[in-house]
């Protein structure tokens, strides 16, 4: 059985300038991470290659291309397709949820969330998507 490799580098990549300044406070200083914020799917994917994400979060709604349309796109790199990919959005009832998950995200994150616990909800996630992907 293979250890779990510990999570230290994500990508949140999200339209609103207010949520990227408390998820890049939250994410960084308080859980630790190194983070990539981005405020586009298109700065988001040019910056795949450099930075290469263990974990992408990703805003549902942003102008442009959204969230799944970014998915979309992450699922056809060759190199990124295995990222796992986790949606922060708003619009958290069930069906929502479930679709976002059938397009290919491990999980989904409702908003607001908040900053204090939002480390510890990214971990947990990325203890049971390993998890899951060993049965």
């Amino acid at each position: 059985m293979s250890e779990i490799t510990e999570l230290t580098k994500l990508m949140y990549i999200e339209d609103e300038t207010d949520i990227r300044i408390v998820a890049e406070i939250a994410l960084s200083q308080i859980a630790g991470f190194t983070v990539k914020i981005c405020a586009s799917g298109k700065e988001g994917l040019e910056s795949l290659e450099n930075f290469r994400p263990q974990l992408i979060l990703l805003d549902v709604m942003m102008p442009g291309m959204d969230g799944p349309q970014v998915l979309e796109k992450i699922q056809q790199l060759q190199e990124f397709c295995e990222t796992p990919v986790v949606f922060i959005t708003a619009k958290a009832q069930i069906e929502e949820i479930n679709k976002l998950k059938t397009l290919g995200a491990i999980d989904v994150i409702t908003k607001p969330f908040n900053p204090m616990t939002l480390g510890d909800e990214i971990k947990t996630i990325w203890q049971r998507h390993h998890d899951n992907s060993k049965r």
